[in-house]
């Protein structure tokens, strides 16, 4: 029976194993993928199949920033540590960011598609899952990034060519963990929702409406400060606000995107 070229990339994919070990399960298995599949098993060949479910909770962030007008984010995980410091480990990474800025992708189903042969290579390699799990971008001007021993990733756009205050800005968002940039972008549902969880604790209290009113009021602006990033106080300046701080270097800032490793794993 004739093997085509389609037929042996698709075990290969399946299986992690090499070309040649490929075709060879193909013939003695008369182009079946399914019986192919069984003979690399039993001549224990196939380290990649069982992996696939398996936990990956380590990797790596990793970015790439061209000329501060693009910016690229990935998250590749894996499940151990010698893994993730390995320099193939790395090597996919950088691969893969420069796949995406090269060919303009948008979508994380799509790089993982045209990835997945390398990455079931790896798979076999170390014996172990390895995932692509998410990327993103921002395209536009004076970007910059900073990561924290490639477990946290920080991307910030602004409308400044200070670098050292944007690369200061960018480290506070990393220890600190913002949910948005300012007041105005927090949902009326989240402040709804954390008045009625601050109304109920306050109701216990026993005080007068309107003193209970005033407590309400205070743990909400507590509330906004400590999730808002221009309300934060600055890690490397405790007595100052991030919007005074970028204020009186004359800078604002448009956006900002933080992953951290195997944040909701």
């Amino acid at each position: 029976m004739h093997i085509t070229t389609d037929l042996v990339k698709e075990l290969r994919l399946k299986s992690g194993i090499g070309i040649m070990e490929c075709k060879k399960a193909l013939i003695a298995a008369h182009g079946d993928i399914k019986k192919a599949i069984i003979i690399l098993k039993k001549n224990g060949q196939i380290k990649a199949e069982n992996k696939i479910t398996n936990i990956a909770s380590r990797g790596v962030v990793a970015t790439y920033v061209i000329k501060n007008k693009y910016a690229y984010m990935i998250e590749l995980n894996c499940e151990t540590d010698f893994v993730e410091k390995h320099p193939d480990f790395l090597n996919f990474s950088s691969e893969a960011l420069l796949y995406i800025h090269k060919n303009k992708i948008k979508d994380i189903s799509i790089l993982q598609a045209l990835l997945e042969e390398k990455r079931i290579m790896l798979v076999s390699k170390f014996g172990e899952n390895i995932l692509i799990r998410r990327f993103c971008f921002i395209v536009g001007k004076y970007i910059e990034c900073y990561v924290h021993r490639n477990k946290i990733g920080v991307l910030v756009q602004s409308n400044s060519k200070k670098v050292d205050v944007i690369k200061k800005v960018a480290m506070h968002i990393a220890a600190n963990n913002p949910d948005y940039l300012s007041r105005h972008d927090i949902p009326d549902a989240i402040i709804e929702k954390e008045r009625n969880i601050q109304s109920e604790i306050t109701a216990r209290l026993g005080k007068p409406l309107s003193i209970a009113k005033k407590i309400v009021n205070g743990q909400i602006e507590k509330f906004i400060d400590n999730i808002c990033l221009l309300e934060q106080n600055c890690v490397f300046e405790v007595n100052q606000k991030i919007k005074d701080f970028i204020s009186i270097h004359d800078t604002k800032i448009l956006q900002f995107i933080r992953f951290e490793l195997g944040e909701m794993i």
